[in-house]
């Protein structure tokens, strides 16, 4: 059977079966549709929790960045891992017991102030807007190779599906889609990695593989890759080329991010009761465990593959290089989406593929004949699912990582899309404009937020600013900069008041924007030039992506100097911040 009728008919079984589960669990009260009427159980939870977290960024983008950046890529695993610890440890357990349905909720009622939940639901839709772009940038991605249409025909498609399963299920249907989509991601991604590391290596788990020898060099496969790129002038794979303080904030911004997120939290207030949500942590991160340690092996090897796919002999000679019209049958695919595109810039019918940016190798390769890097574009998310393809795997397991990345992005999506529509319903239509609405009426108040949520992302997802990791990496600053310090002094600060965190996350929110705005070039001031994104311009090397985790120290700063300056909570505010951190009963025993 051919590529593109095996593709359609996995694809189709899939979405067939979220629809069919959305159906089956259709939500039918506001507990079902904002927490799955809290009767998940644990193991399911972490299931749902770890699709939920594992985007479009996770699955197609973040090994194809490790593949082009190599050691410096790792912010990405540790920011990520290390977030999702900081949120099971830190922040699920204790907002679970607050008993509420939504981050904004938790906001309003722990700061006593509307204005503290209005702001909240502001940037909680800023910083999921922004992140629900990587996923539908994903969408169109896997859409446009593997069903042959265009990017932006494949996004709409992805929305349609999104738009059936998430609005007629709400967290009830999405809960128990998302299991579904945790499995079928999770064989994506791991099945070929398998393969194609037994073939590079011999080794059948690709996290030892990644540091076995090489099979047809004998050479460790790290050094082999080494070798490989160095030879064309890119810098060494394992080399660490990162600014230091950049990498470190980087990292920091992706953790902190990771658990200013709502629609991860909003997971945990999805189970009965405080000991499940610890135990669904637990089960999320083994669940995510199993990709994140296999993409650093997805990265490796597909950059491994592609190089050799494309120098195929000695470099410099006539030979050495892909004959454009030998180009295998991925390339040509690929060339139709528009994400790898060739230029015969030397006129000789092959693909020179190497870094002219190097003056040294540049020089060299001008002595060839060779006129400039002739792959003049490698679109970072085809990486994942362009692997098994250069590979020359089974059609069906081509298949299924197709499958695999749209469950990626689906899934997350939903889940933000779920963190939007509960915001706006339930914080603003049921908390502030119209308190008595019936509870029809506030469903249905749901269902229309989310569709519009649904439409505005898939506009802002045809043009999407950067990589979908990348696009991720700012909507994780901008969690970071204003969400995750006011749910933490909310928790553990029971002097905050309602001025410092109102305040706290204006200044944190504010200041992260404008720095993304300004290095991106996305407005301009007469009479300025504008910024260019670039480490020569960034304050003190930090880029934008980078940047939340200032925003987040403004954040606390500014909240901190404001609540000592101003009046203290309400005695009942600080007594339930205590009875949420503290075990009712605790300390009877010895009078304390």
């Amino acid at each position: 059977m051919d590529l593109k009728t095996l593709t359609y008919i996995v694809v189709g079984a899939t979405f067939a079966l979220y629809i069919g589960i959305a159906i089956w669990a259709r939500a039918g009260t506001t507990s079902e549709f904002y927490a799955a009427g809290r009767g998940v159980h644990p193991v399911m939870n972490g299931m749902a929790t770890a699709a939920d977290w594992m985007s479009a960024a996770s699955f197609i983008s973040m090994a194809g960045l490790i593949a082009f950046m190599g050691y410096d890529a790792s912010l990405f695993l540790m920011g990520w891992t290390g977030g999702y610890v900081l949120l099971a440890m830190l922040l699920a357990p204790y907002l679970r017991k607050f008993g509420k349905y939504t981050v904004p909720e938790f906001i309003g009622d722990r700061f006593y102030s509307q204005t503290a939940r209005i702001v909240a639901v502001i940037c909680l839709i800023t910083a999921s807007i922004t992140y629900v772009i990587g996923q539908m940038k994903g969408v169109g991605v896997a859409f446009s190779r593997f069903l042959e249409v265009e990017q932006s025909t494949g996004l709409f498609i992805g929305t349609a599906v999104v738009f059936v399963y998430a609005v007629l299920g709400g967290m009830k249907g999405i809960t128990y889609t998302q299991v579904a989509q945790y499995i079928v991601l999770i064989l994506a991604y791991t099945v070929p990695a398998i393969f194609i590391s037994m073939s590079l290596t011999g080794s059948f788990l690709p996290q030892i593989g990644l540091f076995s020898d090489h099979s047809a060099s004998g050479m460790p496969l790290l050094a082999k890759l080494d070798q490989v790129v160095m030879d064309l002038g890119f810098k060494q794979y394992t080399a660490d080329t990162t600014n230091t303080l950049n990498m470190f904030l980087y990292t920091l911004s992706l953790m902190i991010g990771t658990a200013g997120l709502p629609h991860v939290i909003m997971r945990f207030f999805t189970v009965p009761k405080v000991a499940d949500a610890r135990w669904s942590a637990g089960w999320a991160l083994v669940f995510i465990a199993i990709l994140y340690t296999t993409a650093p092996s997805v990265g490796a090897m597909a950059r491994l593959n592609l190089m050799n796919t494309i120098q195929t002999g000695e470099i410099g000679s006539p030979e050495g290089n892909l004959s454009y019209e030998a180009r295998p049958q991925w390339f040509k695919s690929w060339e139709t989406t528009g994400l790898l595109k060739f230029e015969d810039k030397n006129g000789d019918g092959r693909i020179q593929y190497y870094n002219d940016a190097n003056k040294d190798f540049a020089a060299k390769a001008e002595a060839w004949g060779w006129k400039g890097n002739e792959m003049v574009s490698v679109d970072r998310d085809i990486m994942v699912l362009a692997n098994p393809e250069i590979a020359g795997l089974p059609n069906w397991v081509i298949a299924l990582v197709a499958a695999g990345g749209l469950a990626a992005a689906l899934s997350t999506a939903a889940g933000l899309l779920m963190a939007i529509a509960s915001a706006v319903s339930h914080d603003l239509v049921k908390s502030v404009f119209n308190p008595n609405i019936s509870e029809k009426g506030e469903l249905l108040a749901a269902r229309i937020s989310m569709a519009v949520a649904i439409a505005i992302a898939a506009y802002l997802g045809l043009n999407p600013p950067g990589f979908a990791a990348q696009v991720v990496a700012l909507a994780f600053g901008l969690a970071a900069a204003s969400i995750f310090p006011a749910i933490m002094m909310g928790i553990f600060n029971k002097r905050m008041n309602s001025l410092g965190a109102t305040v706290g996350m204006i200044a944190g929110l504010l200041i992260t924007l404008i720095y993304i705005f300004w290095f991106k070039g996305w407005f301009f001031i007469p009479g300025t030039e504008m910024a260019k994104n670039s480490v020569d311009n960034w304050f003190l090397g930090i880029s934008p992506e980078a940047f939340g985790a200032v925003g987040a120290l403004v954040n606390f700063v500014v909240a901190y100097v404001v609540s000592k300056a101003t009046k203290a909570p309400p005695a009942h505010i600080q007594d339930l911040v205590e009875s949420v951190r503290i075990p009712r009963g605790a300390g009877a025993a010895t009078g304390h």
